[in-house]
Order: C-alpha cells, then structure tokens, then sequence
C-alpha cells in the first residue's frame, strides 16, 4: 500500500490528509457547536480509526533497526533527547508525530466541547485553543470552567 512511492512523497501526503481531516471536526465544534449535525458528526469514530490507521502505518513505514535503541537509550531504558531528535530528523516519524498529535488534539478537543455542552460552557476558545496548542486548550478549558462554576454559585447565592 503506497510503498511504491518515494517516502518523501508519503510523509507530505500523510501530513496534509491528516491535517485536511480534523479541520472539519473543529469548524463545526467552533461554529455550530450546539447543532445536532455537530454533536451526530462528533460522536463518530471514524476520524479516530482512520487516522489512527495512518499512524500505524507510518510508524511501520518509520521503524528502523535503530528505533528500539533510540528510544530506551539511557541506562534507566528512558528516552534521551539527543536519540528522540535524531529519530524526528526522518520525515515519516516527523510525519507520524504530526498524526498522533492532530488525534489526541482532536480528542482533548471533543472532549472539552462534550465538558462544556454538559455544563452549558463557552468552548469554542477552548477548542480553537486545542486546535493550535492541545495543552493551553485544556487549560483554557479549566479555567472558564472554574470560573464560570464561580461566577454561578456568586448568582445562587445572592452574591455578587
């Protein structure tokens, strides 16, 4: 399946397919996030099987002899810095990162929008936030939650 093309070839191809699929995903959960369309589209798995898939095939197509070594090179079998950067110097490990980050984004992302949909939270930030920096997403996503939960038992409770 597609080794007959050159590596180069498959590693850019991988990255904008992969990249092309979760934009959808969070357009709708930005713009539309409370249609049902969006929360039908959303529960699917599909964007998880087919590029989990990818990535599987990447991560074969990126395995080594050397992989292994690299990896568990410390004497604590941890991974070391100078063996992680000279595994992502190969374009198809770059490219099969790239993959596993837009999925575990794209699933932080749905699950920070089901939080808010669930506590009748503001996302879309949270999510566009998810889209760029996963971490900072989440984060963001904490803080307007604890906020708001804040901000509603001030209401309830005659505060202010």
């Amino acid at each position: 399946m597609l080794r007959w093309l050159p590596c180069s070839q498959i590693a850019s191809s991988a990255f904008t397919f992969g990249t092309t699929v979760v934009l959808p995903f969070y357009i709708l959960m930005i713009v539309a996030p409370k249609a049902e369309f969006t929360n039908k589209i959303l529960k699917s798995s599909m964007p998880y099987i087919v590029l989990g898939s990818l990535y599987a095939y990447l991560v074969y197509l990126s395995w080594t002899s050397d992989t292994i070594r690299l990896l568990f090179a410390s004497k604590y079998l941890l991974p070391e810095l100078p063996g992680i950067a000279k595994m992502f110097s190969s374009e198809m490990t770059l490219t099969s990162a790239w993959i596993h980050l837009l999925v575990v984004d794209l699933f932080a992302a749905r699950q920070v929008y089901y939080d808010g949909l669930q506590k009748n939270i503001e996302t879309r930030h949270s999510v566009c936030l998810c889209l760029l920096s996963c971490p900072v997403g989440i984060l963001a996503h904490i803080i307007t939650k604890a906020a708001i939960t804040r901000s509603r038992e001030k209401t309830e409770h005659g505060g202010h």
